[in-house]
């Protein structure tokens, strides 16, 4: 199966997702629209799609012109009903694509914080495998609303984590994807201030980022299995 991998910046990337997709002998490729060149192949040649995170926001187009390419990206690939899971600004652009608003949180979230499954999630493919409750690792300023006809299935005590919109499309706002290297490299890198001090944040992934990787593994598998039942092409 050929997986697609939306990115918005070189340091936001597949990371463990990346790694079961090669696991489960499927291949990646990875784009973003902001490098203004076609695809690799045509798009329903595409047995899923995952969408990364980036440090823009879901409603700078002003700023980034490509972000309304692909709203209309992302709305093509729900109406062909290829699975898609959008990660952080990629389930927020996934809302958006889906006529939801995306605004500000009331507070960003930085760092290792709780969520809490919805009693929807009990019984999805991807969430029904998960603890509860859990540790999350979060880095976001905006969220999103809940599309129309959507199934919340995590939050916070500041906005909503997760949903599923129809059979094949699911948005996550924290990052189940990173690697412990991946996260150090947004720790140390320059002009944004943390809630916790740089060194408390690195000592608190090094503790959860093991039971945080067979989170994110068990979240992608579930999705990648999405994926193979609806017999995408080879």
């Amino acid at each position: 199966m050929n997986v697609l991998s939306v990115i918005h910046g070189d340091n936001v990337r597949a990371g463990i997702f990346g790694e079961m997709v090669e696991e489960r002998g499927h291949e990646l490729d990875e784009w973003s629209l902001a490098w203004n060149r076609p695809l690799a192949r045509p798009l329903d040649e595409y047995g899923a799609v995952l969408a990364f995170g980036g440090a823009m926001h879901a409603d700078q187009d002003d700023r980034h012109p490509w972000l309304r390419d692909e709203n209309f990206f992302l709305q093509r690939v729900l109406g062909l009903r290829i699975p898609v899971l959008g990660v952080c600004l990629g389930a927020q652009l996934l809302a958006k694509a889906a006529h939801a608003p995306v605004h500000p949180a009331g507070e960003p979230e930085i760092g290792w914080l709780p969520a809490e499954l919805t009693e929807e999630a009990l019984d999805d493919p991807l969430f029904g495998r998960l603890p509860q409750q859990f540790q999350a690792f979060q880095w976001h300023y905006y969220t999103y609303g809940v599309p129309a006809g959507a199934e919340e299935l995590a939050y916070s005590h500041v906005c909503t984590q997760a949903f599923r919109l129809g059979e094949s499309a699911w948005g996550i706002q924290f990052h189940a994807e990173v690697t412990q290297d991946q996260i150090q490299g947004w720790i140390d890198e320059e002009g944004h201030e943390l809630p916790v001090p740089r060194q408390v944040l690195a000592e608190q992934t090094r503790a959860h980022i093991s039971e945080w990787n067979e989170i994110g593994r068990m979240l992608c598998g579930g999705f990648l299995e999405v994926a193979e039942r609806v017999g995408a092409p080879v």
